[in-house]
C-alpha cells in the first residue's frame, strides 16, 4: 500500500468529552476523521465519523457513495484531495438511502463534476421529494435489486435492502489489495428505532421488509464492511487499533454483529409498537 494513502489521524480522540464542530454554521457537534484509504481502492472521504462517505477509485474516474450533506462538500471534496485525487473526476454518485443526510448534495456535486446520479428505483419517491434550495433532485440512472454499476474495471452490484427505506441499498464488491481479493460490502441502514412499523400507511410492508433484509444480509460475506454511519462498522474503534501491517477494517465479524445488533433493535420496537396499538380491556 502507498504510505501516504495509510496516513490518517483522528481530530481529536474518539471517547474524548468535547466533540469538535463539524464545518457549516448549523452543523451538528461531530468529530473529524481524516482521510484515509480503508482496503484497496477504497477509501474513507468523511465528512466525519456520524456519517460515511466512499470514494472508490478506478483508471476511468471514481465513484462515490453518499454525498452528505450540502454543507458537507467541502469537507468530502477536501478528503478527496487530501487523498491525491481530483474531486472532478467522480463520475457516479450513489447513496446507501434517500434521507437528507446521506443524499442531499447529489445535486451539488453533479453540478461540479458533470457525474451521473444513479439510484433504487424503490427510492425514486422520497429523492424526487428531496429538493435542497429548490433544486429538482437529479437521477440519471434507476436501477433494480442485482443490477450491476461498472467503471474502469470495477464493478459494485446494487442490493434493494428495505426497510430503514423503500429503496434503502446495500453494495457489495470485489477489492485486490496486497495479492488478496477481499469481499467489501457496504451496508445502507438497518435500523428500526423510532421507525413506525405496526400500522404505517405510508410504509405498509416496512416491517415484513426488514425481516426481509435481515434475511438476505445474513446470507453475505462481508472480509470488510461498511455503513452509511461510523457506528455500524465501528469506525473510531478501528481506527484507533490500526497500525503497520494491521488492517482492523479486514474482519469478517463485523457484518454478522451488525445484523445480530439491529435485528434485535427491530424486534424490541415493533413488540414495543405493538403493545401500543392492542385495545385496552
Amino acid at each position: 500500500m502507498n504510505t501516504r494513502h495509510l496516513r490518517y489521524w483522528v481530530l481529536f480522540v474518539a471517547l474524548s468529552a468535547t466533540p469538535l464542530l463539524a464545518q457549516g454554521a448549523n452543523s451538528p457537534a461531530a468529530t473529524l476523521v481524516e482521510p484515509f484509504q480503508i482496503v484497496g481502492n477504497v477509501y474513507f472521504v468523511g465528512p466525519e465519523a456520524e456519517h460515511s462517505s466512499y470514494l472508490v477509485t478506478t483508471p476511468d474516474g471514481h465513484i462515490l457513495i453518499n454525498s452528505g450533506y450540502e454543507r458537507q462538500l467541502a469537507t468530502i471534496r477536501g478528503s478527496v484531495e487530501k487523498l491525491g485525487f481530483k474531486f472532478a473526476d467522480i463520475r457516479i454518485i450513489l447513496g446507501s438511502h434517500a434521507h437528507v443526510d446521506h443524499q442531499e448534495g447529489d445535486a451539488q456535486i453533479k453540478a461540479l463534476t458533470g457525474a451521473q446520479v444513479m439510484v433504487m428505483e424503490q427510492d425514486v419517491p422520497a429523492l424526487r421529494d428531496l429538493k435542497p434550495g429548490g433544486k429538482p433532485h437529479p437521477i440519471d440512472r434507476v436501477f433494480r435489486s442485482g443490477d450491476r454499476v461498472e467503471l474502469g474495471g470495477v464493478t459494485l452490484t446494487a442490493l434493494l435492502t428495505p426497510g430503514h427505506t423503500e429503496g434503502c441499498t446495500t453494495y457489495t464488491m470485489k477489492v485486490q489489495d496486497g495479492g488478496r481479493s477481499y469481499d467489501v460490502v457496504i451496508g445502507c441502514g438497518f435500523g428500526a428505532t423510532g421507525r413506525p412499523l405496526v400500522d404505517s400507511p405510508d410504509y405498509p410492508e416496512r416491517a415484513n421488509d426488514f425481516r426481509r433484509t435481515y434475511q438476505l444480509a445474513r446470507t453475505l460475506h462481508a472480509d470488510v464492511f461498511l455503513g452509511s454511519h461510523g457506528q455500524h462498522y465501528g469506525l473510531l474503534q478501528k481506527l484507533s487499533k490500526r497500525g503497520p501491517g494491521v488492517n482492523p477494517f479486514i474482519d469478517a465479524t463485523t457484518l454478522p454483529k451488525h445484523v445480530d445488533t439491529y435485528e434485535k433493535q427491530f424486534q424490541d420496537e415493533l413488540a414495543k409498537q405493538s403493545l401500543k396499538t392492542q385495545p385496552r380491556k
